[in-house]
């Protein structure tokens, strides 16, 4: 006789942390710092999770610095190497600004200037969500599954 398998939560492997600047340049810096630690967990630049990873943070960044800046405050950059799949998460102190749930996501007119980075976060993630955050604020949380991530873990 077997028992019945029960559904365990996500194990937390690895996590990287960083708080930048509400600047352009600090949406630079966390594409950047996002694609270094993926290669130090083991994922290559240039293969596809890192690719999807890579734009997901780069959206998420670009949105906190131009949509949800608050003067003097800074955005974090948090991903998680979770089992089966990396998280992404970008939080902003900007409670008045609440980007949309993930089924109210509409892709842009042509011609509109903004509009496209949920778009895409939502075209590379395999799931996405947006949380209230302590402070006031949000957290933009996105996952990107991991193709044999065991074989990482055991490195």
């Amino acid at each position: 006789m077997t028992a019945p398998r029960t559904p365990h939560p996500p194990v937390t492997v690895s996590v990287f942390t960083q708080r930048l600047t509400a600047t352009p340049r600090g949406a630079r810096l966390a594409r950047h710092l996002a694609q270094s630690q993926l290669h130090v967990w083991g994922i290559p630049h240039g293969n596809d999770v890192s690719d999807a990873v890579a734009a997901i943070v780069a959206e998420l960044a670009t949105n906190a610095v131009t949509h949800a800046r608050v003067p003097g405050r800074d955005f974090e950059l948090r991903l998680s190497l979770v089992a089966g799949s990396v998280r992404v998460e970008v939080s902003d102190t900007c409670a008045e600004r609440r980007p949309p749930e993930p089924t109210a996501v509409r892709p842009p007119h042509p011609l509109d200037e903004y509009g496209r980075g949920l778009v895409l976060v939502q075209a590379f993630a395999d799931r996405w969500e947006v949380l209230e955050r302590e402070p006031p604020g949000k957290t933009v949380r996105a996952e990107v599954d991991v193709p044999k991530w065991l074989a990482l873990w055991r490195r």
